[in-house]
Order: C-alpha cells, then sequence, then structure tokens
C-alpha cells in the first residue's frame, strides 16, 4: 500500500507545480505594476474551410512570461464565406468608439489597433485567401468590428501545352 501512495504522491506533485508556478509569476507581477489592466490568455478552436481545427492564442501574456505591453489582443474570427464570395473579419474590443479604431491592409495581413483611454487593443491578423483589398468595408457597433472583403477567385494559369516529338 506505501507503494501506491508514495507514486500518488509523486505524480501529485508533478501535476501541481505547474499550477504553483504560474500563481508565483502573477504575484511577481502584481508586486511589480499594480495599475496594469488584466491578465489573460486563452485559445480558441475553429474548424477550417479544410475541416481541419485551427488553434488560436490570444491574450496580452504567454506562459511563463510576464505581459510586455498593456495592448491586449483582441478575439478575432475570420470566416470565409464561398457561397457569397466574402471574407469576413470580426473582432472583439469593448470599450473603444468608431473613430478610434484603425485598419491597415497590406498584401495577406490585416493590422487592427484602437485605443481609448485606458482600453487599448492591437493584433495583426493573416488572411490565408485572395481577397480584393478595395473592396474592405468596415463597419463598428457595440464592441464589435466587422471588417469585409470580396474574395477573388483563384484563376488558373494560363500556358500551352507543347507536345514532345
Amino acid at each position: 500500500m506505501t507503494m501506491f501512495d508514495d507514486e500518488f504522491e509523486r505524480i501529485f506533485k508533478r501535476m501541481s507545480g505547474s499550477f504553483f508556478d504560474i500563481d508565483d509569476i502573477f504575484e511577481e507581477f502584481k508586486k511589480n505594476d499594480s495599475n496594469t489592466g488584466p491578465i489573460y490568455y486563452g485559445y480558441t478552436m475553429t474548424i477550417g474551410p479544410n475541416g481541419k481545427p485551427v488553434l488560436k492564442e490570444y491574450g496580452n501574456v504567454k506562459p511563463g512570461l510576464l505581459p510586455t505591453s498593456d495592448n491586449r489582443e483582441p478575439i478575432v474570427d475570420v470566416i470565409v464565406d464561398e457561397k457569397e464570395k466574402l471574407v469576413k473579419l470580426v473582432a472583439e474590443m469593448p470599450g473603444v468608439e468608431k473613430t478610434d479604431v484603425k485598419i491597415l491592409v497590406q498584401d495577406k495581413l490585416v493590422d487592427i489597433s484602437a485605443e481609448h483611454g485606458e482600453k487599448k487593443y492591437h493584433t495583426k491578423v493573416p488572411i490565408n485567401n485572395r481577397v480584393d483589398e478595395n473592396s474592405a468595408k468596415a463597419s463598428y457597433k457595440n464592441g464589435i468590428l466587422e471588417l469585409v472583403f470580396k474574395l477573388i477567385e483563384d484563376t488558373k494559369p494560363k500556358g500551352k501545352k507543347v507536345e514532345v516529338e
């Protein structure tokens, strides 16, 4: 019976060690800077257009690291509507006004930032589809930013088949 108890205690110490380490990090951070907003970190999981799961990290702190910025990373979903030929980006950014939101579209990357008082958001979102940058339309209401692009159809490369003689 003691062999079982020893094994159980060893497993428990190993599992609980990571929880205690995280608590120590947050306690140390609280002592150093008490004027910072909430600390958060997480994952979202969605199913991509190819049917495979897509995991995305979000938050203003990474595991094992203290926050390096007071910017929050908004939760962003990218929705591809093949039927309507649209790509929609939806970002949650409560506490800012639509005049505070700045969006820059460059190549296949969308840079979103907003700042209003102590609420600061920033993220860079890759777009994995071909979109018409000039078709971008953005709206912001009740803390939700929606950015819509027209999807560009992939054209088949043109060429001429050459027969070997």
